[in-house]
């Protein structure tokens, strides 16, 4: 089971600007929006090819493209989306699914509210996206239910970890490889990422 930081200058850089508490609700989106697309370099790397007959304006030739209808961008709402975005802007042919999810205050496990996957998901690669993965309750859970659906393949992406989130993500699914910008020192009490850049969602939304 693996764990790949994306440290790539780009990444590292763009994310700094997102933890800067002065950062706005715009240019926070805005950089999640970019920082997903770089991120989906990494992730989309070993993609399978097919060869194709195309037509350059010199002559025919087979040249190799990839399958972007097999792929499925799973965002877990509602922080997801902003990752999705970036993602679909560079391959715009995946399918979306959604899955609603929301940590219960008082217990901080994952309540499912809300699953809507495409058809034929056992023909399909997929990627979980979650920008924060703290204590791994959601991201757990959604894995989990993913499962029962027995898709090709599951990896999850997120901005920013910690070691306990980590932990709890490998003891659950040791085969979903875990991808992420930065691996944050520890979870505070209330289970938030330190010194991470607070809630993600909230930020991104503009909702507190």
């Amino acid at each position: 089971m693996s764990v790949h930081v994306i440290d790539h200058p780009l990444v590292q850089h763009k994310l700094t600007l997102m933890r800067k508490k002065e950062a706005s609700t715009n240019s926070f989106r805005r950089l999640l929006n970019e920082l997903a697309m770089l991120m989906t370099y990494e992730v989309t790397r070993d993609v399978p090819m097919q060869e194709v007959e195309i037509d350059t304006p010199m002559e025919t030739m087979t040249a190799r493209m990839i399958d972007g209808k097999k792929l499925v961008f799973v965002s877990i709402l509602r922080a997801g989306t902003g990752i999705l975005d970036g993602m679909l802007s560079v391959v715009p042919g995946a399918r979306v699914g959604h899955i609603g999810l929301y940590r219960d205050p008082k217990t901080l496990t994952a309540v499912e509210y809300y699953f809507k996957m495409p058809q034929d998901m056992h023909e399909r690669d997929v990627v979980v996206v979650d920008p924060m993965l703290a204590t791994g309750n959601s991201a757990i859970a959604a894995v989990e239910r993913l499962k029962e659906l027995r898709p090709k393949s599951i990896k999850f992406v997120c901005l920013l970890t910690c070691p306990e989130g980590v932990r709890a993500m490998q003891s659950a699914h040791p085969d979903v490889p875990i991808y992420t910008a930065a691996i944050d020192r520890e979870l505070n009490d209330h289970g938030y990422i330190l010194p991470g850049l607070g809630d993600a969602g909230d930020r991104m939304f503009g909702t507190k």
